[in-house]
């Protein structure tokens, strides 16, 4: 996990978070250095002074300066933190990896022995192994890193069950690859970032506690010092000199602060470490132009999306896209899966999130530009006149609201509908969409409806403004034959009704030859070819021939095997079978 420090300091977290690390790494590098001489000095006619410009924390009862010497106490401090935090951290890597790839049996022993000791609360644990090691620093690091293996090994286990059953581990299991080696190569690297952040978090916790053994006095003895012990030092001269006890617990409190912040730092950047300043999204302005009704619905030009690739670089998905949608047009996009087809769609739509880098020459809908944060005015344009249909529909659709719920919303919030009106509009939508009783499908939740239904209260849910562009990203995926005829012909009414642009994206060439006006051929994040639907017998493109080639019909030879594009050599060349029909599509 990497850490782009210019997106750091874009932050006041960040900056918050820069500063103090900053802060703290002098403190502990170079505080006896700078401020040792004062913290041991000896200064009795000045004992017990209070806080003032030369003593800002006071003096102690042998006149040492209180401020050095919590300055100089932050090495100890801090590196004791490490050190009980690393023992908790290896400790439960250790346990809770173990318990995830050991056999059932074994397993849920480790876990129930894992529980058992998160059962007792962590100061406890603390205590009692204290006594064990005795009332010393080492013994205080031993006795708080022992306490929070528990904690850490429940976070593991539960990391890396998920990994664990994922298909490549069980893999590596099949080609008789060693648990240990198992666990190293394939678990721990899938599960470091969440655990990284965690680390962070936890040592904050370990601070608090070190402050408090040493507090209780079952820490750092005398000569030694850290902050609890200056606070208990301190809290006897509370009513005194307040900074005396004041001060140190600043210092707890702040550097406590740090940690925590940190693992919030490395949670996010975890998440998008990777935006330049030249990728950022610009506001619009409020201003919205009404478009002419004879312009194109969207226009994309020079499309790029990228993605963060783990490593800190970018890898695209979508190169040089351009695409045109006239109004009641219907296009069709193609190709195999990892062409680029979903990832146009949405960002056509501009739904892809802010992991994804997109730039263009051009990509705008009906005036908005889409590579722009849409103000108040081009949200309720896109809400009403933009309809997009996902390809699960059970994952797109709130499982717990009805579907009138549902459909309601874009026109209550968007057109500012009245309840009423929404709901006869529901009602008018469902019907178009040909599914039955739609009165009594309104009060339905969406695991009541068919794949089919869901997929029509989808486009129903499209008609609920005034759409101008329906994207529908693999409609009639998992569909038998006659539940896709209906989503197409729902589709077809809808579009007759509104006058809406269709862009349908499919794997099935023959599909969207039988329901499109044109077709956009893409392949490895280009466009390779684009043709009306009544000259495909005209694709010059060999990857467009080839997906014909592999679409069945009424006089295929059912004594061959069927044409199969195979996929990309490394020199880039490509096979088809047959090998008489490959070459020829490939000519």
């Amino acid at each position: 996990m990497t850490i782009d420090l210019r997106r750091l300091v874009a932050t006041p977290q960040g900056i918050a978070v820069l500063a103090g690390v900053v802060l703290v790494l002098l403190a502990t590098l170079f505080g006896d250095l700078a401020f040792g001489d004062a913290a041991t000095t000896r200064d009795i006619p000045n004992r017990q002074l209070g806080a003032s410009l030369a003593h800002p924390f006071g003096t102690d009862e042998l006149g040492r300066d209180l401020f050095a010497r919590v300055v100089v106490a932050t090495r100890l401090s801090v590196l004791l933190t490490l050190g009980g935090t690393a023992i908790s951290l290896a400790g439960g890597i250790v346990l809770g990896v173990v318990a995830a790839v050991l056999p059932v049996r074994l397993r849920r022993l480790a876990s129930g022995f894992i529980d058992i000791l998160l059962s007792f609360p962590w100061l406890l644990l603390a205590l009692f192994f204290s006594v064990i090691w005795g009332a010393t620093a080492t013994g205080a690091m031993l006795a708080i890193g022992f306490a929070g293996i528990p904690v850490f090994a429940r976070l593991v286990t539960t990391l890396a069950s998920s990994v664990a059953s994922s298909d490549y581990v069980h893999a590596a299991g099949i080609l008789g690859v060693s648990p240990w080696r198992t666990a190293t190569r394939h678990v721990l690297p899938n599960i470091l970032p969440p655990l990284v952040v965690n680390t962070a978090a936890h040592a904050s916790v370990t601070l608090l506690s070190f402050a408090a053994l040493s507090f209780l006095g079952l820490g750092v003895q005398a000569p030694e010092y850290d902050w609890g012990r200056l606070l208990n030092e301190g809290a006897r001269r509370i009513y005194v000199d307040p900074m005396a006890a004041i001060g140190p617990g600043i210092a707890i409190v702040l550097t406590g602060i740090v940690f925590s912040l940190l693992g919030e730092v490395l949670s996010e950047s975890g998440r998008v470490h990777r935006v330049r300043e030249v990728l950022r999204r610009r506001r619009s302005d409020e201003r919205v132009a009404e478009p002419d009704d004879t312009d194109p619905v969207a226009e994309v030009r020079g499309l790029r999306v990228a993605f963060d690739d783990g490593a800190g670089g970018l890898v695209e998905r979508v190169r040089g896209v351009d695409l045109t949608v006239q109004p009641g047009e219907t296009i069709g996009i193609v190709g195999e899966s990892g062409s680029g087809k979903s990832v146009t769609a949405m960002a056509l739509a501009g739904l892809l999130g802010p992991e994804a880098a997109v730039t263009s020459e051009r990509l705008v809908f009906r005036g908005v530009d889409m590579t722009a944060v849409p103000n108040a005015a081009e949200r309720r344009r896109l809400g009403l006149e933009q309809a997009m249909i996902f390809q699960d529909p059970l994952s797109s659709l709130n499982p717990a609201l009805t579907i009138g719920h549902q459909l309601r919303e874009a026109s209550e919030v968007h057109a500012r509908m009245p309840r009423t009106q929404a709901i006869r509009r529901a009602l008018a939508a469902l019907t178009l969409v040909r599914i039955p009783d739609p009165a009594r499908r309104l009060a339905q939740l969406p695991h009541e409806l068919s794949g089919g239904m869901r997929q029509r209260a989808m486009i129903a849910m499209g008609l609920m403004g005034t759409p101008r562009l329906i994207i529908a990203d693999e409609p009639t995926t998992a569909l038998d034959v006659t539940v896709q005829r209906s989503v197409l012909s729902a589709l077809r009414d809808a579009q007759t009704t509104t006058g809406a642009a269709i862009v349908l994206i499919s794997h099935d060439i023959a599909l969207v030859s039988g329901f499109c006006d044109r077709i956009v051929v893409m392949r490895g994040g280009e466009v390779v070819e684009q043709l009306p639907v009544n000259r495909l017998d005209e694709a010059q493109h060999w990857y467009t021939r080839a997906l014909i080639a592999c679409v069945p019909d009424m006089t295929t030879d059912r004594s061959r095997p069927l044409p199969v594009i195979e996929a990309e050599t490394p020199t880039g060349s490509i096979a088809t079978v047959p090998a008489d029909e490959g070459s020829e599509a490939r000519r």
